[in-house]
Parts: C-alpha cells; sequence; structure tokens
C-alpha cells in the first residue's frame, strides 16, 4: 500500500471538484480503495455510477467541509472569505500529498512566467542525460498518475499557486522564477496570499535541500523572501543570466528561445539539473532540440506577407513586453481579457508611447486600456473587437506585409473561455480561417 493510500484509508474524504485533477484523484483512490465511501462535490452536475461515493453539487457544494476529515480540493477553487472551515478539517491537493508521501524525487517549478519553460527545458535536460524523468503537475498531468512510481524517478513538477496554497511539505530542488501580480481574484490577500503560497516551495525545505532564484528581482510589496527560504540557496540573477557564457551560448542555439526572459529561463533549468551531475553536453542536445511551448511565441505562420504568432499564455503585463521586445517588428497587438484587479498603469504608459502601430482590444480590459492609451496618445489606431473573431479580421485587414501580429492579452481568458488554451487555439484557428 502507497504511503498516500496509508495516510487516507481511515479518513472521511471529499473531493472538491471534478475537473481533470478531481477526476485523477477519484481513479487513483478507487484504484487502491476501490470499496471505500467517499464523496465528490462541485458545483457543476456529475455523472458518476458508484454506490460508494456520494454526490454534492450545486451552488452551496463548498458549505460541507466540515463535515469531511480530509477535502482534496482542485486548484481552480478559491478558497474566499465566504468559504468557512474548522481546524479540524484538514485541505489538501494532490501536489501537497505527492510531496510529503510519494517516493519519486522532486523538482518544483513555480513563478508568474516562464515556468512552463523552466520546467520543459529542466525536464529535457534529464531525459537527454539518461535520467529517469517525467514532466507533471500544472503542465497538465495530475501528479497521481506518477504517485507510485520508485525512488529512482525524478519528477519534475510545474506548481501553480493554487497548488502551492495548502501545500505542507516543499521539493527537493524548489525553483521560483519570478512573482508578479496575477490571480488576485483568488486570494483575500491579494498579492500578499498570492506571493505567500508560492513561497510554500521553500518554507518546508532543509538545509539539504536546493532554492534557485532570482536574487536581484524585486517582488515588492513589503513580501520578505528571504524569510521563508529554508534551502541552499542558488542565485541565479539577472546579471548572472547575462555575464555566462555557457547560458548564453545555449541561448543563441535556438530559435525557440528568444527574448532575455528565456535566457534566464535557461539559466534556472541549467542551475536545477546541475543538483543532478547533468553533463554540459546533454544540455547542449536538449536545447538544440527543444520546439518551444504551445502558446508561448508560438508561429502560427505567415501569410499574405504577414506573420502571426499566438502568446495567450502572457496573462501578465510583463509577459506582453517581454514578448513585443523578443520579436521585434510588432505592428499589430491584440490583447485583453478577464479584468482580475490587475496595475495595468506601466502597460497603459507602455503602449501609449511604443511603436505598434495597431492596438487591438477584446473585452473586458483590452477596451479598458484602449480607453486609457487614447487619452495619452489619440493619435494611435486603437480597434475594439468584440470578439476574437473580429479582432482576428482587424489584423488582417492592417498588419502590412513583412509585420508582425501578435496575439497577447496580458489578462485571464476566463471571461468568455475555459483556458487560455482554449482561447489561444481558437486564435490559431481562425488566423488560418481569415489570414490564409
Amino acid at each position: 500500500m502507497s504511503q498516500i493510500i496509508e495516510y487516507i484509508k481511515d479518513k472521511k474524504i471529499l473531493i472538491l471538484g471534478y475537473g481533470r485533477e478531481g477526476v485523477s484523484t477519484y481513479n487513483y483512490i478507487r484504484k487502491h480503495l476501490p470499496d471505500k465511501k467517499i464523496t465528490i462535490a462541485d458545483k457543476n452536475l456529475i455523472k458518476l455510477e458508484d454506490e460508494n461515493t456520494d454526490l454534492i453539487c450545486g451552488d452551496d457544494y463548498l458549505s460541507y467541509l466540515n463535515d469531511f476529515d480530509l477535502v482534496f480540493k482542485s486548484p481552480g477553487i478559491a478558497f474566499l472569505e465566504s468559504v468557512k472551515y474548522s481546524e479540524a478539517t484538514e485541505i489538501t491537493c494532490q501536489t501537497d500529498m505527492f510531496l510529503r508521501f510519494a517516493k519519486p524525487t522532486v523538482i518544483g517549478i513555480t513563478g508568474s512566467k516562464g515556468k512552463t519553460t523552466t520546467s520543459t527545458l529542466i525536464y529535457e535536460m534529464l531525459k537527454a542525460d539518461g535520467k529517469n524523468t517525467c514532466l507533471i503537475g500544472n503542465i497538465g498531468v495530475p501528479v497521481f498518475e506518477k504517485a507510485d512510481e520508485s525512488e529512482d524517478l525524478i519528477a519534475v513538477i510545474e506548481m501553480s499557486s493554487h497548488q502551492l496554497e495548502f501545500t505542507k511539505a516543499s521539493p527537493k530542488v524548489a525553483v521560483l522564477v519570478n512573482i508578479y501580480e496575477e490571480h488576485l481574484d483568488h486570494y483575500k490577500d491579494g498579492f500578499y496570499g498570492y506571493a505567500n503560497a508560492k513561497l510554500n516551495i521553500t518554507r518546508f525545505q532543509t538545509e539539504n535541500d536546493f532554492f534557485i532564484y532570482n536574487n536581484e528581482q524585486d517582488v515588492g510589496h513589503n513580501l520578505n523572501l528571504k524569510d521563508a527560504i529554508n534551502g541552499s540557496i542558488v542565485e541565479v540573477g539577472f546579471s548572472y543570466a547575462e555575464n555566462n557564457e555557457f547560458v548564453n551560448e545555449l541561448w543563441k542555439s535556438t530559435e525557440h528561445l528568444k527574448g532575455t526572459h528565456n535566457r534566464q529561463d535557461i539559466a534556472y533549468a541549467v542551475a536545477a539539473v546541475k543538483c543532478f551531475g547533468v553533463s554540459d553536453d546533454s544540455i547542449r542536445k536538449a536545447v538544440k532540440e527543444f520546439s518551444g511551448i504551445e502558446h508561448r511565441m508560438e508561429f502560427v505562420g505567415k501569410f499574405k506577407g504577414a506573420s502571426y504568432y499566438n502568446d495567450s499564455i502572457a496573462t501578465i503585463p510583463t509577459a506582453v513586453m517581454g514578448a513585443i521586445k523578443a520579436l521585434g517588428n510588432v505592428t499589430t497587438l491584440i490583447f485583453g481579457g478577464l479584468d482580475r484587479g490587475i496595475d495595468y498603469s506601466d502597460f497603459i504608459e507602455y503602449l501609449s508611447d511604443c511603436d505598434i502601430q495597431n492596438l487591438i482590444g477584446l473585452p473586458e480590459t483590452g477596451h479598458d486600456i484602449l480607453d486609457d492609451v487614447r487619452l495619452r496618445n489619440a493619435g494611435i489606431n486603437a480597434f475594439y473587437a468584440e470578439n476574437m473573431e473580429e479582432a482576428v479580421i482587424m489584423a488582417r485587414e492592417n498588419t502590412p506585409e513583412n509585420g508582425v501580429c501578435l496575439f497577447s492579452p496580458a489578462a485571464a481568458s476566463y471571461n468568455f473561455y475555459k483556458n487560455f488554451e482554449e482561447k489561444g487555439r481558437h486564435f490559431k484557428d481562425l488566423v488560418v480561417k481569415y489570414c490564409k
């Protein structure tokens, strides 16, 4: 019996949320404990035939937490002030259980932007060196898929703030790529709550573990980063990435890692795999063969002389400005999405003064930002699109030959889409449909 199952087998269990991770948790428990009584709660209707599973569906699905010993919370569910539960109820998640009880060695990666690229590079470098490894977590594969693996596995786990919020253990190697304002609507304490969740990636480490981070980044908001650090520190600052010959060699060896932010991600990845003795040749091979990340400055195609890029993963202004700088010659920018209370003042100033010819705004934030930009620069070409289809048609009609159209939203997608992946794929489909 796995240590996870040993820990939960006698507890009254609630699976909170029945999306990808909730389904995975249910399947894992049923694999090991086929007759155990469990409960699943979700706002939406659940269709499941299992006489040993009770279902709670509807708007009040968060009202039953105190009836259970252990609650597996799905990452997308926010515990704001209205959600009440007693100290007797333990809130956990797959990431927490994996870190506490699973045998594989874990490299954990978190941050506001760059964690997917960094995680993928680490995985590819380990694989190129012949290590037994896997890439799981926030990247799309629930960690319980690898929970029963042996200790010779190196599990590379991308970790979101939602997955770290209730963890009580930290990985052997923790990588914090950055912290910017994001997901503020998820935390009752705003940025502090968001950043504090992120720092669980190092908070439970020991001096025998490693914490890799950018010591030159000012996270602000009176957040004392070093108070949370318990692992041995590996500093990978901006100046380190800029001046390290090996990192620069790697960065220049591929077209898929444009921009100084990607050079920084390479530096994080190299530092992480060096903890496991990965050779320079294996690192070179992995970077040379790296094909890029879907939705991150992803080249969609060149149509009628104009190049189109999908950057839907860029849900904060800093990421958008990094993509613009990396690509160069961006003549049309499509942006906008759900308003989560992010401060856009610097982004508005940037767009007002930049050389981008056409700004196409999507609801909600895109329209609001365009209003403010036009107050600063009345001569800007501002287009208000009501949906993605309108935005792509506007881009086709206004992007010049040899120009670049970049879709980079600087906002979340949930006002019209399930996630940024769905939004990015819709953009790509429409580009092929209308711009060919």
